[in-house]
């Protein structure tokens, strides 16, 4: 039903929304119900969660269904009626409404060219603030962010790079926000410098208005030089502006379109953190075989978020609420204290099949294998491989030797002796392949 008259809002798999490009969060509303007599096609919205953007007005059911998500362009708003104080409206919920311009066929319009209008009313059953909630989307409404164009999204359109909409580009990667967008505003100042010094040298009266911003651009580019090696230019002088490249390289790979913060999310800020974290660690754990450390993510995490940092207890918290939700990664704490994320894909069983496989080749059944061992044959984190050979230990498939070079671990030869006849030597299994192993060695 909303397709005929709304346009469906994209979700996550943990049921955040899909931004649209340069698409940012303002305010979110829990517990709303969206109404329009004027239009008998209008979907039956009730109790839900109304987030407000630069360029939208979505509405999220409380369960993840995509397909009853329904999304408002700012631009299809014709007037926001301001809010009337009244003694019967102190004891009903509170209420706003705007005026939307649709087709002939009862469909919002994005262009706000439709051909009537008719009143939506925005009901908050909810504790959020009302008046906040209103200034906030005059402000975006009276912004109309969804007009600019940036030159950046046009080459990119051009060149068939374009990003997808939300928080990975259609190759898989993260899109240039959080630390990256610190780093591109770095090089739009440049940018901006340089169209100033070019303007402040047309003619006298332009330099002249200028002064002040040309002393402050030269101070800066003085200190810049100055911080920078003076001697000539030699390989190891290229080999570190090239591991410099690489570095900027790395960091512009992350980022997070429109981080959840308290002042937008409110009292639903740790659910949408949680959903959000959600989304993000889809990619790192890709590339980390399935795993990642805590700390690690909360690392990466603060990076992509740029200067609105999260606490420590904040990311756990919003780990802890995936239990509720129906999203693919988990937190798990290992027996030695060691929490991580992983993939809910990610099975223990397959993990050590690969060490058994790993710990029964001839060189490891003399020598043993190292944490730095299996973390290679499993793509992880050499502490990430440490906890599952201990885990794999007591399972009873592996037996620890701890020497001043550290942990080695072999394979758990136990069950292959016989406690009746235990001197007994047998030709097949485990045991005599360790065994032809020993005396080759010998």
């Amino acid at each position: 039903m909303a397709r005929n008259c709304l346009q469906a809002a994209e979700l996550t798999t943990s049921g955040r929304p899909v931004l649209l490009p340069t698409e940012i969060e303002c305010s979110l509303l829990s517990a709303v119900d969206l109404e329009c007599e004027d239009l008998p096609n209008f979907p039956h919205l009730k109790s839900g969660l109304l987030i407000l953007t630069t360029h939208r007005l979505l509405w999220l059911p409380e369960s993840t269904a995509a397909s009853s998500s329904s999304a408002i362009p700012l631009a299809a708003i014709t007037h926001i009626f301001s809010a009337k104080k009244s003694i019967k409206s102190m004891f009903a919920s509170p209420r706003l409404r705007f005026q939307l311009s649709v087709s002939p066929d009862g469909r919002v319009s994005d262009s706000g060219s439709g051909s009537r209008s008719v009143v939506v009313t925005v009901v908050i059953r909810g504790k959020g603030d009302l008046d906040a909630f209103l200034n906030k989307l005059w402000d975006s409404w009276r912004g109309r962010a969804w007009e600019i164009v940036h030159e950046q999204a046009g080459s990119d359109v051009a060149s068939g790079s374009g990003s997808s909409s939300g928080m990975y580009t259609r190759e898989g990667a993260v899109r240039m926000v959080g630390v990256s967008g610190i780093l591109r505003k770095e090089q739009e100042m440049w940018e901006s410098t340089d169209k100033s010094l070019q303007d402040a040298f047309q003619d006298l009266n332009a330099l002249m208005s200028k002064a002040k911003e040309m002393v402050m651009l030269a101070e800066k580019m003085r200190q810049k030089l100055l911080s920078g090696s003076t001697s000539q230019p030699s390989a190891e002088n290229d080999e570190e502006l090239g591991s410099k490249q690489e570095m900027q390289d790395w960091l512009l790979s992350v980022g997070i379109i429109s981080p959840v913060t308290k002042e937008s999310a409110g009292a639903m800020y740790h659910q949408q953190l949680s959903r959000q974290l959600a989304d993000f660690v889809r990619i790192p754990l890709e590339r980390s075989g399935g795993m990642m450390n805590l700390i690690d993510i909360y690392c990466l995490f603060n990076r992509a978020r740029g200067t609105e940092l999260i606490s420590p207890e904040d990311l756990l918290q919003a780990c802890s609420l995936w239990e509720k939700f129906d999203v693919p990664v988990m937190l798990r704490k290992f027996d030695s204290g060691v929490m991580v994320i992983q993939n809910k894909s990610h099975s223990d069983e397959e993990v050590f099949a690969r060490i058994k496989t790993l710990v029964t080749k001839p060189d490891a059944l003399r020598t043993g294998i190292s944490a730095s061992d299996a973390a290679i044959t499993l793509g992880i984190a050499p502490g990430m491989a440490k906890e599952h050979l201990l885990t794999a230990e007591s399972k009873g498939l592996l037996c620890r030797d701890i020497s001043p070079d550290g942990f080695r671990f072999y394979v758990n030869l136990f069950p292959e002796i016989d406690p009746n006849d235990m001197f007994s030597v047998k030709d097949y299994g485990i045991y005599s392949t360790w065994l032809r192993a020993a005396c080759a060695s010998g």
